[in-house]
């Protein structure tokens, strides 16, 4: 028996399994949550670092992600989930193979048990993402190829709630792996261990005046937005530079992400702060990638164009099927 052209049968064989799969997963895929991050019984709770009671006397970043180039750290990043890292959008340079490595205060791990290596399969830049000293939505998503399995070393940080606003003169905290020794004009070097800077949250305002002290921008045109945060340290004069690196608060008794290094070099003095990304501004937009990770690599890729082929197909259909006759009523009906 003929399989007309709108029958299944008519798709090319190739075709088939991949089409019913896609249509499949999109049939039985939930809606997306809005909620947020919320807590699950199987896995550890974001923000809550938790490690063997011969660790309680040193502060513990189980979320620190080194973003990596054949091997070479690059950025900073954190953890967020079981397959997502978040960092710096200016941290990608083009179309190269990018990896992670997790669960290691060492740059280079030797002999770990627990540092683990990943392959990053898709990156996401934010879409408005611009320029060169103050960047604009500095903000990049990265896929991992595998999901990690959380230890005592490898555990997420929380996001903020959307518009969350974090105080003036919140105590928080920096981590990376790359720092200059005293000032900014320095070279750079790699720390072998991770290191970390307790900052305080810093005014935008105030912080938009010490900036424009230094640049030849008028005073009308901002240069700290509303989707950046500051912040300082009021007294020891040091500077770092590891982009995407996470700024971490606590808050509630829970660690949040506030923001990713953004400007390539910052300072932990006022007259010099560090200027992130304020991820508060962003929770929505990272939550809806997520979401739209959870299909197949090949079905999430050609999602439109497998649903611009099925509308063309259902076009085809309704042209050339001929419309049925018309019944003898009975009854009233057809």
């Amino acid at each position: 028996m003929a399989t007309s052209l709108c029958g299944l049968g008519a798709w090319p064989g190739s075709l088939r399994p991949w089409v019913l799969t896609c249509l499949v997963t999109l049939m039985l895929l939930p809606p997306p949550s809005n909620a947020g991050d919320k807590e699950n019984r199987n896995q550890p709770v974001c923000g809550k670092p938790w490690w063997p009671d011969s660790l309680k006397k040193f502060r513990h970043w189980p979320w620190e992600v080194s973003v990596r180039i054949e091997n070479e750290h690059v950025c900073g990043g954190a953890l967020l989930d079981f397959s997502w890292v978040i960092s710096a959008a200016h941290c990608i340079q083009g179309h190269k193979e990018y990896s992670v490595m997790l669960g290691s205060s060492k740059l280079q791990p030797k002999g770990s048990s627990w540092a683990r290596k990943i392959r990053v399969g898709d990156i996401i830049l934010h879409p408005k993402y611009w320029g060169r000293n103050f960047f604009r939505h500095d903000i990049a998503l990265l896929h991992l190829d595998i999901p990690i399995t959380y230890n005592k070393y490898v555990q997420p940080i929380c996001l903020p709630e959307y518009n969350f606003n974090l105080k003036v003169g919140t105590q928080c905290w920096v981590t990376g792996w790359g720092q200059t020794k005293k000032h900014s004009s320095d070279n750079l070097t790699l720390t072998p261990e991770l290191w970390e800077a307790e900052v305080f949250i810093m005014d935008n305002k105030k912080c938009d005046r010490v900036f424009h002290e230094k640049s030849f921008y008028p005073r009308v045109i901002p240069l700290i937005r509303k989707n950046m945060i500051c912040a300082t340290n009021y007294g020891v004069d040091s500077c770092y530079e590891d982009p995407g690196g996470p700024l971490a608060c606590e808050i509630d008794g829970r660690w949040i992400l506030a923001g990713v290094l953004s400007r390539k070099k910052a300072c932990t003095t006022a007259q010099n702060p560090g200027v992130y990304t304020r991820l508060s501004k962003y929770t929505r937009w990272i939550q809806e990638q997520r979401n739209h990770g959870a299909l197949p690599g090949p079905c999430r890729a050609s999602y439109p164009l497998l649903l611009f082929w099925l509308l063309q197909l259902q076009w085809v259909c309704d042209f050339f099927t001929p419309p049925l006759p018309d019944l003898p009523l009975l009854n009233g009906t057809r």
